[in-house]
């Protein structure tokens, strides 16, 4: 370049602007010669035309209107020449103004060729560093696009990130001592297509794996192999021959003058040009380690056979794990790509640092520190979050101790406040019934008296006869008003007389009295639900319901619904009542579909509303199939036959929200009191627009009728943490179904497991719902008598799922009765019936086991299956015979009107008149069921955050950080650790798939159980990587800031716990398990290398750790020098 215009040096006086337009002088002048000619030609044209116009004007003597035209339009050249002669003059002025810049270039050219003469001038050398400093910051702009296409991931500015990469402007010594050194300087810098060339091998992904060898080119290959191709060697062009930096296509041909690269330059091996050295390398001046063969501080080796090669500067731009020599060591800093200074006490360099850093306070950094050591601040953070947890744990359950402690003593004084109005009602009852019986005794008394005086005053005037029998029995004539009347104004009642009075006709009050304001505090309404707020209030409200409620129970012992219905009507009261559900069905049949076995067959009967059905039978009879049937939830099975609900083909889901199912196994939530689960399954289910105090008086019935008062605070318990009793555990299953007030009450077993008198217990609360009007099925095993006595109706089912018997409990026996079969004494006839359908006990009068069902079908006109004829044939032939069928010809008819309907074809729409709380109040009371669980699992949630602790400073320690690897392999580690453990805790968040299950079908809402979730699992989202990186970050000190440590973390974790979600939700725990480790480990693998393949590449895209590895690297390339050159990594 610079010696291609035959000059090597300049004086202080050449500036830059002049030494670029001095490389096409020759060419300028050549253009302005031309075209000063050019425009003396126009100028010279221009006034030839002018005079033509002007002599052509004069020689005209007579105007016309031609004429005047021509006049105007001269005015209009005149105008014009004016202006032209106005733009020559311009022109001329700048000819004249080109000619002195000429003189003075040539001028300044004949300076620079006395300078050539002396190239070692101490004045040329800066100015020719400055030229080749701004080439060198021209020619990054030609990289602009390519870089960004390829690290525009890594890099946010890349112009800028170049600039501070290469900004050598206040240090140029390394440029005037390869000046000095080489005298071309200029010939031997890379254009843009060599370095082009050499970079696009770290563009590459798959040549970054392996040494870097540079393929064949124009000047070093097969058949020319010079010094200049070894590495920290280079050439330079021919005398005459320009390079253009910018060139971005071509190499030039550059093989002449072999001499060893600068120092902060690299000359990579297989190219013949140099290369600058970015801020942040150490590019010195290798000297040979005659040990080694090599040259020190590169790897590299003079080549055999050739006496006269050194050792040049640096060989090539290395990754981290090839040449990360090139750049500053850790614990050193270089202010120039020539100078490394050890780092001081007090300060710490990283790698590639070009100046120190100074050390925050608390942190310890000694001499030729890479990084300060910020143990201490680790130990604070862990302190502070520790000690935050712990007060928010103890604090939070404080907090709901001391609201259960108060909601208690609201009750209690409530219940006491209603069970002291009752006993005084009580009393005032007992105390009027005793004043009327002693006034009537009084009056007796008295009339006695009266009429033996009578009898005396008359017995002195007439004869003294006998009292006959009649005139004895007269009784006395009561005292006429008049009498009343004569002896004044009658005396006003008692205040206290008033209050008992008002207390004995308002019945409804459940305030009662209060004897220090008497009867100033008599309410004369009773009270609105709506209008309670109050937690005194609501309480009050309820236990005053409570009473009068066992004060109606006094009076309608051992009643029916119809009977109760009727009293309800003769006496005007009004009795609740809820929506009827009556189930009929008509040769009900289910099939196993793969096995087509018959679970059920030809089942015909009808659950009415208002009474307690028992299920019964052996053991494989079809029982608990029969009631999932009838609730709808049978699956994998083929449903014929009709089924009619309230004499319409609806389907039983259109009743779900007043339909409750209490399965065999005891789906409770173990973390949550007895109280907690009613409450909340009341909150979810019962109507939206019912007020608050009634639904805790509902929840108030259910928990006093089944007797759980004396654990309703405590919790239900699990398999690993004792809770209740197993008794105790069945009511609450049985009542998370009473709390929702349902139409139809299924109850899968409900007394297995209970004593007689829980059962008992169990059984009296069930027929309270029964009087309100509730249809109750349940299956019962071996009943005992008083039991049994205490149910309505009774289903025998015999083996195959037929049907033996269906009606009365108080006619069971009678029927059996007529077929020969009774039931010997001291014997429990539920127990003589199921063990005659087991086969264990013979029947008499000829009737086989099988006849049974047959002859329950001929007793009702059922239609008998044709593979049970022969069963028909034989009871036509036995003595007895079959007893006398009833008229079904009606109900018959009723039947055959309807066409049969297939249970899973019916459209299911919302029949129940019932609105249930929406999605968002579900959600609420969702997310606080979750908390108290969070709360309640506190120690296990500090046992995650203690293994997290571990694994953080196990990390930190083993893999710290050394400078050269940007801390890749901790992190990698990191990424899998943190996975493992977060994909692992976040499963336990739907561990209640069968409590999930059992809300899901009874009409609550999925998106609300699972934002409740997520929303909870945030906490943990927020605090886990502030619990890792209090140990990780503190003890590996890595080059990224905390900030951004937090925020990759935060996003994984995150990531993470969504995809335990999944799992959790798709696999069974033991599965689960197995794939939340497998998956971390298998994607980080997959992230820590390229694959081939298309797939492979397919999926590298979408792996999380891949991710979360590039925004650790990316974070911590962000505060180094050499950013941009950090990302070609």
């Amino acid at each position: 370049m610079v010696a291609a215009w035959g000059f090597d040096s300049n004086d202080d006086e050449v500036d830059e602007a002049a030494l670029i337009a001095l490389r096409d002088s020759d060419l300028e002048e050549e253009d302005d010669a031309s075209e000063v000619e050019r425009l003396d030609s126009s100028n010279n044209d221009l006034k030839s035309e002018v005079l033509k116009l002007t002599h052509s004007e004069k020689g005209k003597n007579t105007k016309s209107k031609e004429q005047e035209k021509i006049e105007l339009e001269l005015v209009k050249y005149k105008d014009k020449w004016n202006n032209a002669t106005k733009m020559v003059n311009k022109l001329s002025q700048e000819v004249s103004k080109l000619k002195l810049d000429l003189e003075r270039a040539n001028s300044k050219q004949s300076t620079t060729k006395q300078s050539n003469a002396n190239p070692n001038s101490p004045t040329a050398v800066p100015v020719l560093a400055s030229f080749i400093y701004s080439q060198l910051a021209n020619l990054t702009k030609v990289f602009h696009d390519d870089i960004t296409k390829a690290l525009g991931f890594c890099i946010d500015n890349v112009g800028d990130e170049l600039f501070e990469a290469f900004n050598f402007g206040k240090n140029l010594e390394f440029l005037n001592n390869c000046f000095k050194e080489t005298k071309d300087v200029t010939q031997r810098l890379c254009n843009a297509a060599e370095m082009k060339f050499y970079f696009s091998s770290f563009l590459d992904t798959k040549s970054t794996k392996k040494t870097q060898v540079l393929r064949p080119n124009r000047n070093c290959n097969l058949t020319s192999w010079i010094d200049g191709c070894e590495p920290g060697w280079s050439c330079s062009v021919g005398p005459n021959q320009k390079v253009d930096l910018k060139n971005a296509k071509d190499m030039p041909d550059r093989t002449r003058d072999n001499q060893p690269c600068c120092e902060g330059f690299f000359c990579p091996r297989g190219l013949t040009c140099m290369m600058p050295c970015p801020l942040g390398a150490y590019c010195p001046r290798g000297t040979l380690n005659k040990t080694t063969g090599g040259c020190d501080p590169y790897s590299y080796q003079l080549p055999p056979g050739k006496v006269n090669h050194t050792c040049g500067a640096a060989d090539l731009w290395g990754s981290e794990l090839s040449g990360g020599e090139l750049f500053c060591s850790p614990g050193s800093y270089c202010p120039t790509t020539t100078r490394k200074v050890i780092c001081s006490e007090g300060n710490y360099c990283r790698k590639g640092s070009t100046a120190p850093k100074a050390c925050i306070r608390l942190s310890t950094c000694h001499k030729q520190s890479e990084s300060q050591k910020l143990h201490v601040y680790g130990f604070i953070l862990i302190g502070v979050l520790g000690f935050i947890l712990i007060i928010f744990y103890n604090c939070s359950g404080r907090v709901i101790n001391t609201k259960y402690q108060r909601v208690a003593k609201s009750r209690e004084a409530a219940a006491r406040h209603a069970r002291e109005t009752a006993q005084a009602k009580q009393r005032w009852g007992l105390v009027k019934d005793n004043a009327k019986k002693r006034a009537f005794g009084l009056q007796q008394q008295l009339s006695r008296t009266f009429s033996k005086k009578t009898s005396v005053k008359q017995g002195s005037r007439t004869f003294n006869l006998p009292k006959t029998n009649d005139e004895a029995s007269i009784p006395p004539k009561a005292p006429s008003s008049s009498a009343g009347s004569s002896k004044g104004k009658k005396k006003e009642p008692s205040d206290l007389t008033k209050m008992l009075h008002s207390i004995e006709n308002e019945t409804d009050n459940m305030e009662g009295f209060h004897m220090q304001i008497g009867d100033k505090n008599i309410k004369k309404q009773s009270v609105n639900a709506k209008q309670l707020h109050t937690r005194s209030q609501i309480f009050k409200y309820a236990y005053g319901q409570l009473e009068k409620e066992k004060a109606m129970e006094q009076k309608t012992k051992n009643m029916t619904f119809s009977g109760i219905i009727s009293m309800a009507a003769e006496e005007d009261t009004e009795i609740k009542t809820r929506p009827p559900i009556e189930i009929a069905f008509k040769d009900l049949t289910i099939t196993l579909k793969k096995k087509h076995k018959h679970l059920m067959r030809s089942v015909t009967g009808k659950l009415m509303p208002g009474r307690v059905s028992a299920v019964m039978g052996p053991s494989g009879a079809g029982k608990t199939t029969f009631l999932s049937a009838v609730a709808g939830k049978i699956t994998q099975c083929t449903l014929s036959g009709m089924v009619l609900i309230n004499g319409r083909a609806e389907s039983i889901h259109s009743y779900k929200k007043i339909i409750g199912f209490v399965a065999q196994d005891d789906i409770v939530h173990g973390d949550l009191t007895v109280e907690e689960n009613l409450r909340f399954n009341a909150r979810c289910r019962l109507a939206a627009d019912l007020p608050k105090a009634d639904k805790v008086l509902v929840v108030e019935r259910v928990i006093e009728s089944l007797g759980l008062q004396g654990v309703r605070d405590s919790l239900v318990g699990t398999v690993e943490k004792r809770g209740i009793s197993g008794g105790q555990r069945k009511r609450v299953n049985v009542g998370m179904e009473m709390v929702m007030e349902p139409s139809l009450l299924i109850l899968d077993e409900p007394t297995s497991g209970l004593d007689s008198s829980s059962s008992n217990l169990l059984l009296k609360a069930l027929r309270r719902e029964a009087l309100e009007g509730v249809n109750i099925c349940m299956v019962v095993h071996q009943p005992s008598y008083t039991l049994y006595k205490m149910f309505d109706d009774l289903v025998l089912l015999a083996k195959g799922g037929l049907v033996a018997y269906h009606g009365p409990v108080k006619k069971v026996e009678e029927y059996f009765a007529n077929l020969g079969i009774t039931v010997p004494d001291r014997v429990n006839p539920p127990d003589h019936f199921i063990d005659t359908l087991e086969g264990m006990v013979k029947p008499g009068g000829g009737v086989t086991v099988e006849q049974l069902p047959v002859r329950w079908m001929l007793h009702n006109g059922y239609a008998v299956p044709p593979d049970m004829m022969e069963l028909c044939d034989q009871i036509a032939m036995s003595s007895k015979g079959v007893a006398s069928a009833p008229d079904q010809s009606s109900s018959a008819d009723a039947w055959s009107k309807r066409d049969s309907l297939s249970h899973s074809l019916l459209k299911s729409h919302d029949l129940s008149n019932r609105q249930t709380p929406g999605v968002y109040r579900q959600y609420r009371y969702y997310l606080g069921r979750v908390g108290k669980q969070r709360l309640r699992e506190a120690q296990m949630q500090g046992a995650d955050y203690l293994i997290l602790l571990v694994a953080g400073a196990c990390l930190g320690i083993l893999s710290n950080q050394k400078g050269d690897t940007f801390g890749y392999y901790g992190y990698l580690y990191s990424v899998i650790a943190v996975s493992l453990l977060c994909k692992i805790a976040a499963l336990r968040s739907f561990g209640d798939k069968l409590e999930y299950w059992r809300e899901r079908e009874s009409g609550m809402s999925s998106l609300a159980y699972f934002l409740s979730k997520d929303t909870t699992d945030h906490f943990n989202t927020l605090i886990k990587p502030l619990v890792f990186l209090s140990m990780f970050y503190f003890l590996n000190s890595p080059g990224s800031s905390f900030l951004d440590n937090y925020l990759v973390f935060l996003c994984l974790v995150y990531c993470v716990t969504g995809i335990a979600y999944v799992f959790a939700i798709c696999f069974a725990p033991g599965q689960a398990q197995l794939w939340c480790v497998l998956v971390p480990v298998v994607l980080s693998l997959i992230a820590n290398q390229e694959p081939d393949g298309t797939v492979g590449k397919y999926i590298a895209k979408f792996c999380y750790p891949r991710w979360a590895m590039e925004a650790f690297v990316v974070a911590s390339a962000q505060r180094l020098v050499v950013h941009i050159l950090r990302c070609f990594l």
